[in-house]
């Protein structure tokens, strides 16, 4: 008979622990963090900050995010330490996103932003104005041209302010140079980051000096500038997987997440796979980050989401959407948020 009791007794002591748990609020079913991959560029930071808005508000996941560059960011990805990238773009990654779809390490939402140029050889239209004949890659072997892109750093090069530190194109664009034989005549320039990229050619275009480096369509300063690629041979696969000779192919972007997240967070992906933030939804915000110099990604991601109801409601649920209207009405800021500045 006692050890009926001593039964009896545990069970009961079980009973009420669980429901003092559920009472408290702790049912076992708590949702996990789900970090975002910060990529220190401008439109992947925006993107962040409104699907943070989205699901923290809307969905009650807590989020975070890490901050660093495309490389560093991708292999976190793969690993789990981060679990959604909102700007994966092909083909600078082509070769590391095929080797990690294949390894089951991430899984593809769809697209994010659209199709987008990039290039590692943009100049200011007034100074293709100025020199017509400057219409191409190869016109950077002529002497005159090293001579306008020189400084006293140079050797007598072309100076070239190419891709960011630990960004993916950084790798190509040097591949680029060699391939089309520019080695001795371009001296390559890797900025620390987007924002100092960005300062150097708006520097000298305020000043109407020559510039040459690399851009991409969704990039502030490529939406708010008169620039001009000079020419490249065209895309091609054989190019591009060999000498890399030859132009960027439009960037397809995409969203990634981790496998863990089709599994555990399914709401989330559903939000993602509609997700319809576009090439024209970010000009709006690049027009108003322009005109609004000290907002942040924050404050941007506020903007666009109290101005597009009709856009962000179709991603998500009827319930998530009246959340997420109230938690605007209410100037709610989510708790994953990184503090700018």
């Amino acid at each position: 008979m006692l050890t009926r009791y001593k039964l009896f007794a545990l069970t009961m002591i079980s009973m009420l622990a669980l429901a003092l748990a559920v009472a408290c609020g702790d049912d076992g079913d708590d949702k996990e963090t789900l970090v975002f991959s910060d990529l220190n560029w401008t439109s992947a930071q925006v993107q962040n900050r409104i699907a943070q808005y989205v699901v923290e508000m809307g969905y009650d996941y807590p989020t975070d995010v890490v901050l660093g560059a495309t490389l560093p960011l991708f292999q976190g990805l793969r690993n789990g330490d981060t679990h959604i990238t909102m700007e994966i773009w092909l083909p600078n990654q082509d070769e590391a996103w095929a080797e990690a779809q294949a390894n089951g390490e991430v899984v593809s939402l769809g697209q994010s932003l659209g199709k987008d140029w990039q290039s590692a050889f943009v100049i200011p239209a007034y100074l293709q104005e100025q020199y017509p004949d400057l219409d191409s890659v190869d016109d950077l072997k002529d002497p005159q041209f090293k001579e306008l892109f020189a400084t006293a750093e140079t050797g007598g090069k072309a100076r070239l302010v190419s891709c960011v530190i630990g960004w993916s194109c950084e790798v190509v664009n040097a591949a680029q140079i060699e391939g089309y034989g520019l080695s001795d005549h371009v001296d390559i320039i890797a900025p620390g980051d987007g924002a100092a990229l960005n300062a150097d050619l708006i520097g000298a275009y305020e000043k109407g000096e020559p510039w040459l480096g690399y851009q991409w369509g969704t990039n502030e300063p490529a939406l708010v500038l008169d620039l001009v690629r000079l020419m490249e041979p065209e895309y091609s696969d054989e190019c591009w997987f060999t000498t890399k000779a030859c132009a960027y192919e439009d960037a397809t972007i995409l969203i990634a997440a981790h496998p863990d997240v089709v599994t555990n967070a399914p709401d989330v992906v559903a939000v993602l796979r509609n997700w319809s933030f576009d090439i024209a939804q970010y000009s709006t915000v690049a027009a108003w980050l322009q005109d609004n110099p000290d907002a942040d990604a924050n404050d941007a991601a506020l903007w666009w989401l109290n101005g597009n109801e009709a856009v962000w409601s179709t991603w998500v649920t009827e319930d998530a959407a009246d959340a997420i209207r109230s938690a605007l009405d209410d100037g709610e800021i989510p708790a994953g948020w990184p503090e700018e500045g």
